[in-house]
Parts: structure tokens; C-alpha cells; sequence
């Protein structure tokens, strides 16, 4: 009898699994899966303890899908992606492995991990898949076979593609052996720092993921367009942490939203989500290509001259949510909270920190990734240069977010900001923009910061900053 040996990353879900379904195939040959934590390699990416959290929840969830399949989850610890090398060879020697299946991670550090792998393994047969993306980096390129350097191009192509055919989704394995006992089933347990994270706004188990985004797909995604932006209305899916963990497939997310939005091809309702889930795709197969953007280097590269403002007052002024400027510090409240931000928050945060204080981009990513459920490299990084205009994008540098107006526009009665600001509780809603001007003019105290930073000043100086980077 043959063995097949899953190796399980970041696609931790029976459904639209590549990797999983494809050692299954055979269905004499038996099939056992392995998950290998790695709390050193996590400690260096700077992974966020709730996100440790969910992937607990859903390491323990799908041991236990396994189980009712009759597929057993070994799990194993070692310290770094170097160390699961050795970890791989020997399990396949006491398996007798014949075959190895797994999905492709597009990072550097997993690709160099993943080859080594293969070169170690002489006699297994090696075998993965593009499982993350809808389409393979690599199948959505300009005409001159070179990968896009802007998204609005790069979408275009890529609609192109999925017009001509979709991808299709494979079902989950059939029951293969006699069902694992669940009481048979130990417990897996991450070494590594864990902070709880809400069930009510991450689906903790793959059912409760499909449910969730069926439901958004039905109820929400025809109005996403308009919700979408405004952070005290439920407008998004909140789907991104199980896409990041693979608790979901892109393609699940794509053949649900057409069931039910059948237009979104087309530019029809659905369509502004489809774009959503078309970005990350875009910063996926760009790290493929470029993967000096791994190790945190610039898109552009003359940005790498900016002169940064080393502040680390205002470094963590920003952190704790006290600039002074209420949407930003009602959104990084909510980020330190939750370990989530509304994507439009997202976009005002970055701007501030980059283009207000002028704090190089990286210390924001850095501590997003710290803290973020949804932490995911390539979707990451590639938010971080948008906001700084340090990467793949056709706005040029001096696109500058005004906070306040930000605010007055995506929170205008003040809703958000509210719920995560307490403090500013008894501020009319036609100041809650600009608490300090009420607080002078009434004569109140407020326990509440002065802005840190002027933003119209702020904005020259880092016009100024670019400018003389671009011209050295």
C-alpha cells in the first residue's frame, strides 16, 4: 500500500483543498496529514497572538474534520522552517512516505524552505499546488510575459481570465478508514504567546466560515459598494483571517459570490468585492516576482532615500490610539482590542503615520502583522506601500489623507469613534471631529490628547521629504 503524507501550512480546510484532495485521489492509498509549528520562525515574522490563537482553534477543528474522514493530523514542534527539514524527512521515513502533497506559501523564506524540502526528500515524489490564489502567479501577465506594476491593468487581465474560465473547487475527501474516536484525539497546544480573539467576529471552525460567507454573499455583498467604507456600519465581510489561515479558499469566495451575484463579472453587484478579493491575488503573485518585498524593501526604489522622522513619542502616540486625531486613534483601538481594522481605517492609519509624523512605513507593517488576526505578508506589505507610495501604485507620492476630513466623511455623526472613545463621550456630534476647538470654546476639560501633529504643516514637510529623496 502506498502512503500519501499532507503537509498542512496555511490552508487549514477539508473543502477546495488541492493538496489534500489530490493525495486522496488514489483511494487505495493511505493518507495521513501533519501540521509542523515553528514558534521561533513565528517569533521573527512577528505573529500576532490572537492570530496564534486562531490558528490554535483551527489546528484542534480540523484535526478533528480529519478524524471523521479517518485521516489521523500528526502535529509536531521545532523551532524554525530550517529545523521542519529534518522534521519532514524523518516522518516520511517512519511513515514510509511515498508521496508528499502541499499547497504553495509564496514567501521567501517558506519558498527556500519548501525546496530544500523537495532536495532532502531523494526517494518521496513531491507534488504542489496553487492552491492560495484563484489563478497562478505567473498566468496574468503583460504582453510582453512581464509581471504588472499596476493593479487596474493587472484586474483587467485577470477578469480577462476568469471570463474565459473559472476555477473550478474540489469537493472534501470521502470517508477513507473507520472515523478517529474523538476522545482519542489529543489536544494540540502551540508554544507560543496567545491573546483570545472574539468568535463572534472570526469564524472559529471551517462550517462557520462557509455559513459566514454564504450569508455575506446573500445578505451583504450587493451592498457592499456602499457599505463597505464606513467603519460603524457591519459593510464587510470580515472573511480575511480565514482566508489568511486558508480556512477558506479564494475559490469558495469567488463560486459563492457569482451564485448569487451573478453579474460581478461583469462589473454588476458583487463586482467592488470580487475587486477586494482581485487585490489580494495582485500582492500575492507580486511577491512571487519581486521578492525583495519579503525582506521589506521599497517597490520604488529611489523611496528608500525618504529621511524618516524617528520619533518614537509619536511612534507610539500612534500605537496606543493618542494622536489626537479621533478617527485615527478610534481605529488603532480597535486594532489593539480586536487584532482588526476596517479597511478604510486601515488606509487612514497608514496615511497618518507615513505622511503625517513621517515614521517610515515599516515600523506601521511591523506592527500590524504584531497585532492583526488577519496578519498576512503580501496583503500587508502591499497596503503599507500603497499607503506610502512606496509601491505598485499609479497615484504618485503626494496623495496625502487629511484625517479629519476622513473622518467627517466615513464617520460623520461620530458612531465609531465613540464606541472607541469613551472619553469624548460628551462632545456634540458636529465637534467630534475636532474635540479640542469645542473644549477651548466651552472652557471643558478633556481627557483626551491635543493632536500631536498639525496636519497642514505636516503635509508640507513630507511633500519636502519625498521631493528631496526623488531628487538625490
Amino acid at each position: 500500500m502506498t502512503t500519501h503524507l499532507v503537509w498542512f501550512r496555511t490552508d487549514l480546510r477539508l473543502h477546495d483543498n488541492l493538496a489534500l484532495a489530490a493525495a486522496c485521489r488514489d483511494r487505495q492509498a493511505k493518507v495521513i496529514a501533519l501540521f509542523i509549528a515553528t514558534p521561533q520562525q513565528w517569533q521573527q515574522h512577528q505573529m500576532a497572538p490572537r492570530q496564534a490563537a486562531f490558528l490554535q482553534t483551527h489546528l484542534n477543528a480540523l484535526q478533528s474534520q480529519l478524524a471523521s474522514k479517518g485521516i489521523p493530523l500528526l502535529f509536531r514542534e521545532v523551532a524554525d522552517f530550517a529545523a521542519s527539514v529534518g522534521e519532514i524527512r524523518q516522518i516520511c521515513e517512519e511513515h514510509q512516505v511515498d508521496r508528499l502533497f502541499y499547497n504553495y506559501q509564496y514567501e521567501i523564506n517558506e519558498r527556500k524552505r519548501d525546496v530544500q524540502v523537495e532536495k532532502t526528500l531523494e526517494t518521496v515524489i513531491c507534488q504542489g499546488f496553487d492552491d492560495s490564489v484563484m489563478l497562478a502567479p505567473g498566468s496574468v501577465m503583460t504582453g510582453n510575459h512581464q509581471m504588472y506594476k499596476v493593479f487596474t491593468p493587472f484586474k483587467n487581465a485577470y477578469l480577462k481570465r476568469l471570463k474565459e474560465g473559472l476555477p473550478e473547487c474540489v469537493s472534501a475527501p470521502a470517508l477513507r478508514e473507520p472515523a478517529l474516536a474523538e476522545t482519542a484525539l489529543p489536544a494540540i497546544s502551540l508554544n507560543y504567546p496567545q491573546q483570545p480573539f472574539d468568535p463572534e467576529l472570526f469564524a472559529a471552525d471551517e462550517k462557520s466560515a462557509i455559513a459566514r460567507l454564504r450569508y455575506f454573499c446573500q445578505q451583504q455583498a450587493h451592498e457592499y459598494e456602499d457599505k463597505r467604507d464606513f467603519p460603524a456600519v457591519e459593510g464587510t465581510s470580515r472573511l480575511s483571517a480565514c482566508l489568511t489561515l486558508g480556512v477558506l479558499s479564494p475559490r469558495q469566495c469567488l463560486h459563492r459570490l457569482l451564485t448569487e451575484c451573478p453579474q460581478a463579472l461583469e462589473g454588476g453587484p458583487g463586482a467592488v468585492w470580487l475587486n477586494e478579493l482581485i487585490w489580494r491575488e495582485f500582492y500575492r503573485h507580486l511577491m512571487t516576482f519581486h521578492p525583495e518585498l519579503c525582506r521589506h524593501k521599497p517597490f520604488i526604489s529611489w523611496t528608500d532615500k525618504v529621511k524618516w522622522n524617528d520619533d518614537q513619542n509619536a511612534l507610539m502616540a500612534w500605537q496606543q490610539g493618542k494622536t489626537g486625531y479621533p478617527i485615527v486613534d478610534a481605529a488603532m483601538r480597535q486594532l489593539n482590542e480586536t487584532g482588526w481594522m476596517h479597511n478604510r481605517l486601515r488606509m487612514i492609519v497608514a496615511s497618518f503615520l507615513v505622511k503625517d509624523l513621517l515614521i517610515d512605513w515599516r515600523e506601521g507593517e511591523k506592527y500590524f502583522i504584531s497585532q492583526l488576526v488577519d496578519g498576512d505578508l503580501a496583503a500587508n506589505n502591499g497596503g503599507w506601500q500603497w499607503a506610502a507610495s512606496t509601491g505598485t501604485d499609479a497615484a504618485p507620492y503626494f496623495r496625502i489623507f487629511n484625517p479629519t476630513t476622513q473622518g467627517e466623511r466615513f464617520d460623520k455623526t461620530g458612531a465609531f469613534i465613540r464606541h472607541w472613545l469613551p472619553e469624548l463621550h460628551a462632545v456634540p456630534e458636529k465637534a467630534i471631529h475636532e474635540p479640542w476647538l469645542w473644549a477651548e470654546k466651552e472652557g471643558r476639560e478633556l481627557e483626551y490628547p491635543r493632536p500631536i501633529v498639525e496636519h497642514k504643516q505636516a503635509r508640507l514637510e513630507t511633500l519636502a521629504a519625498y521631493e528631496a529623496a526623488r531628487k538625490a
